[in-house]
């Protein structure tokens, strides 16, 4: 296969705003012996590209400088290493950096097939909110059959997946939301209730739908401003597992007690830093797990809105806005 010599990517130029991401031209990136290249069609937004446009949130040593986390498209090189993939496969990816652009190298071991009747939207809407999903919800959450999940950000990319799976894997769930809008579109989504957190507290209102015994898991992006209070939505042997910090991540003072009395789990997760290895391993599961209710129509990511790779821009403006509900993506191709 011929590949041309360059290609489109969106560069940030410096540390700042939606407005410092501006289409740039630059040479295709070469897969090492383990990775595969892929001919971009479409790719992800997702609340750590904004982070690292804003120069909070470095790429790990030998990542790509580039924004984008996420894609699909079609595999058009391969290192000497990889065996699962072939030229022309049409996959999706988890990956290191390198998404906002045409063509993206991927470690075959975080390379996933597009599921029945998939488009390249679809597929790409699905790597970053599911791998995080599951390795958070039932690798460290534990979340099991019977068991209770609440998801705070319902309609975030993250929040429609977790709610989705919650349900498919016999769960109940509850979700909290910023509007009216959005917490209808939670109970659209399977979840059993949802919350609008500016004019309700959760924490009564969890009391009040689950007979005061408290939820077994609570997902939570917001941080310092909700610990309190999820440890005390927490039934006994409850699980909290923090993986963003939109309220802050230093908690001032709060009382330890509920801890040990209830012998509750605090934990959390960032998914880029993890090996190749690990990403692997939680690719493997969703291959075994997930994308058979995939293949079968169920679970789908929500698609909020599509924006051209050059209007980069405005899809981060977007995502900082909190207007939408599901995945904000670009198409590439």
């Amino acid at each position: 296969m011929t590949l041309p010599t360059s290609m489109t990517f969106i560069q940030a130029t410096a540390p700042g705003g939606p407005e410092v991401l501006r289409p740039a031209t630059g040479p295709l990136p070469q897969p090492h012996s383990d990775e595969v290249l892929i001919r971009v069609r479409a790719a992800g937004v997702n609340r750590p590209d904004v982070l690292q446009r804003q120069g909070a949130y470095p790429p790990p040593p030998g990542a790509s400088r580039v924004l984008g986390l996420e894609v699909a498209g079609e595999v058009v090189a391969a290192g000497d290493a990889v065996t699962q993939h072939r030229i022309g496969d049409r996959v999706c990816a988890l990956t290191n950096g390198g998404g906002y652009a045409e063509y993206c190298t991927a470690p075959a071991a975080q390379v996933l097939p597009w599921p029945a009747d998939y488009d390249a939207l679809r597929a790409a809407a699905l790597p970053e909110t599911y791998f995080t999903v599951w390795a958070n919800v039932f690798m460290l959450g534990r979340l099991a059959a019977g068991e209770s999940l609440l998801v705070h950000g319902g309609t975030s990319g993250i929040g429609v997946t977790a709610l989705q799976l919650a349900k498919a894997f016999g769960a109940t769930a509850y979700a909290t939301a910023g509007s009216d809008d959005k917490v209808a579109a939670c109970l659209r989504l399977g979840a059993d209730a949802a919350i609008n957190y500016r004019s309700q507290d959760f924490l009564p209102e969890i009391q009040r739908l689950t007979g005061r015994r408290g939820v077994d898991v609570v997902l939570d992006m917001v941080g310092a401003s909700y610990f309190p209070r999820n440890l005390r939505c927490l039934t006994v042997d409850g699980r909290l597992v923090i993986i963003a910090f939109l309220g802050g991540s230093k908690v001032e003072a709060f009382d330890l007690l509920p801890i040990m009395t209830k012998r509750l789990t605090v934990t959390g997760s960032t998914m880029r830093p993890r090996s190749t290895a690990l990403k692997g391993e939680i690719a493997a599961a969703l291959r075994a797990r997930v994308w058979p209710l995939l293949d079968a129509g169920r679970c789908g990511p929500v698609i909020h809105q599509v924006f051209p790779l050059a209007e980069a821009a405005a899809a981060h403006a977007l995502m900082e806005s909190s207007a939408h509900i599901g995945k904000i993506m670009l198409s590439v191709a």
